[in-house]
């Protein structure tokens, strides 16, 4: 164990969201990027317990005995060994400072300025040095903040003599980096080698075919060369092939290390809910013997109809929960396991007025709010439920670069993404437990159903706008959520803008999850989730007791954008704007944090909620 002290700490639950392995972070002089779980201490970790994730990324992953562990933390010991997190120097090319000549002819007429470019093994004492009126002089230098990327999460310093030179020259006299202007454009930044050869940073970006469609490998297309496979958070000389999904070399990408598509964490969270089942178990071992020789829902459902045992013990249960409970009892370990959304969407559904118990320590305790005679959404909404008690537990299992993984509307994994490795050899992965309240809104499922058909004309523009992103993104396989996701994600933005004014609350503590399963129900649960006590204070519950004023607020404020009519016009498969998930979405009206939206502020569409000045006839609230 490092007796050395570590260069800054972060919260457990940043590592998981913004610097997990495989991130870039800066420190004073040098520039690190997250090593992988090996590099982690094992000391000051602490399991995490949640079977239901747990089974699943077992199964997902491939790794029967994986386990969850929590980031290593601060001991508090001044005794005790440092813990923490490795991190590796990266990248390994640095900038030196401007140096402006005294004499004023010696100066760049065209306002030019010119910085030195050295690799870190010509660093002395991490340092540049350079002669200066016969004398030494040891100047500190920065890390350069282009390098490159590939879309399989792979990254490696940029290859400059080969972008400067042709790839297979052998100059190595001096590179510098010229910068005109003060906005950093890639147009006013130029590579320039000794020898007189030099190249614009613009030449480096990514281009793609004709149509604008898809990614291109034609000759002149990959500036940046093709991608080695390198994967330095897994250390130094760690590397594995690269290849696309037509096998050939993945094309290499430009990428500034602070750049938001640097790094996108893939996360799997779910909310730790009593065994709901646990009950139907119990009335079904009851009656065991009049539907063990079933063996298909059809059978069951006969036997039920005829047999008034089977009935009156299983009959206050829907058919199908009954059947995939058989199934369960019948083989427990094959039978499928429920996604965790449909069985938090279950619980919230219970007609019970009490879900849970209520115990200072406990994971879950939810009651049913009594709607009020005179409800102005009485048509719509089916439920309210005070969530007093939840905990959540979220783990990291890979991460991104380029483009951010979507979840299903189930909260599975991500789809169509190809996922960077946190492990060289995955046995664990970092998790963390967060405990909060919340407030959950059930929508009357036939109200949606009757909406949806309404609102079919809106749909087709959203669907062209999502037929356009997937082929910009031809290594997405799965379906987009449908029509009453965006209605319900679109409320959701428009509901934690208005309760964060009086919950208590920053609108940044306060996250979602939807909830749009047909056949079982449409939900949103909004909810706070820290590791401390901080978000268990009682706001979020004491705001869903006068729930219709601030829906009626979120619904006011969803009518007019301060960025109208432009955010209303906008058409989802506009390809100059390529905002082809929106709809009626801008920062003015529903963009939140990313941290609070379970889909990274896409998939929006205001026009879906509330008439708009542009009122396409699609709203699920009319009102006037």
């Amino acid at each position: 164990m490092s007796t050395k002290r570590p260069h800054g700490s972060i919260r457990r639950s940043q590592v998981l969201t913004t610097y997990g392995p495989g991130s870039m972070v800066d420190l004073p002089t040098r520039s690190v990027i997250i090593g992988g779980l090996e590099c982690w201490s094992e000391g000051g970790r602490e399991p995490v317990f949640e079977d239901r994730l747990v089974r699943r990324l077992q199964r997902e992953l491939g790794v029967p005995g994986l386990r969850l562990f929590t980031p290593p933390g601060d001991t508090g010991d001044p005794a005790q060994p440092y813990t923490g997190i490795t991190g590796w120097i990266f990248p390994d090319w640095f900038v030196g400072p401007y140096v402006e000549p005294d004499d004023p002819d010696d100066r760049p007429r065209d306002g030019r300025r010119s910085r030195p470019l050295v690799h870190r093994e010509k660093l002395v004492d991490g340092k540049y040095q350079v002669q200066v009126d016969g004398k030494t002089r040891k100047l500190d230098v920065v890390p350069i903040r282009f390098v490159q990327a590939c879309a399989n999460g792979h990254i490696d310093d940029i290859d400059w003599y080969g972008f400067v030179h042709d790839h297979g020259d052998t100059c190595r006299r001096q590179l510098w980096v010229d910068e005109r202007g003060t906005t950093g454009d890639l147009a006013n930044v130029t590579i320039r080698c000794e020898c007189g050869r030099a190249r614009s940073m613009a030449t480096a970006e990514f281009r793609r075919s004709k149509d604008d469609e898809t990614p291109t490998q034609g000759k002149g297309t990959a500036p940046l060369g093709y991608c080695r496979g390198r994967r330095p958070w897994l250390g130094p000389r760690s590397s594995e092939r690269c290849v696309n999904d037509k096998g050939e070399s993945e094309i290499n990408r430009l990428l500034v290390r602070s750049a938001s598509n640097a790094w996108f964490s893939e996360t799997v969270s779910v909310i730790s809910i009593p065994d709901i089942d646990a009950e139907l178990g119990t009335a079904l071992e009851t009656v065991w013997g009049l539907v063990t020789g079933c063996s298909t829902p059809e059978e069951y459902k006969t036997v039920k109809n005829l047999v008034p045992p089977v009935k009156a013990a299983l009959g206050r249960w829907s058919d199908e929960r009954v059947w995939e409970a058989v199934l369960r009892k019948r083989a427990p370990g094959e039978a499928p396991e429920k996604g965790f959304k449909r069985a938090e969407l279950e619980m919230l559904l219970e007609s019970k007025d009490e879900l849970g118990t209520d115990v200072p320590d406990g994971d879950f305790y939810a009651r049913r709010l009594p709607l009020s005679p005179d409800f102005p959404f009485a048509e719509q909404v089916d439920r309210v439920v005070l969530v007093h008690r939840l905990r959540e537990v979220m783990a990291l299992i890979g991460f991104t670069r380029f483009e951010s993984p979507v979840p299903d509307e189930d909260g599975e994994l991500g789809l169509g993404v190809r996922r960077a490795a946190i492990a060289r050899e995955l046995t664990w992965v970092p998790a963390v437990e967060n405990r909060g309240e919340g407030i959950f809104i059930g929508f009357k499922e036939a109200a949606i159903h009757t909406w949806a058909r309404r609102a079919d004309a809106r749909w087709q523009q959203l669907r062209a706008g999502q037929n356009r992103w997937k082929k910009r993104h031809p290594r997405f396989r799965g379906e987009l959520p449908g029509l009453p996701y965006l209605f319900l994600h679109s409320l959701s933005h428009l509901l934690i803008t208005s309760v964060a004014l009086d919950c208590g609350y920053a609108s940044t503590s306060i996250r979602e999850r939807i909830y749009a399963i047909p056949g079982l129900g449409y939900g949103i649960l909004l909810y706070t989730g820290t590791t401390d006590a901080e978000g268990t204070l009682g706001g979020l519950v004491q705001v869903g007791r006068s729930i219709e004023r601030h829906l009626l607020m979120a619904l006011e404020r969803g009518r007019l954008c301060s960025h109208d009519p432009i955010c209303a016009h906008h058409q989802p498969d506009n390809p100059h704007e390529e905002r082809y998930l929106h709809g009626a979405a801008c920062h003015g009206c529903l963009l939140i944090s990313e941290t609070s939206c379970e889909q990274r502020n896409e998939l929006l569409d205001r026009a879906l909620v509330v008439p708009t000045v542009d009122d396409a006839g699609a709203a699920f609230f009319e009102i006037r």
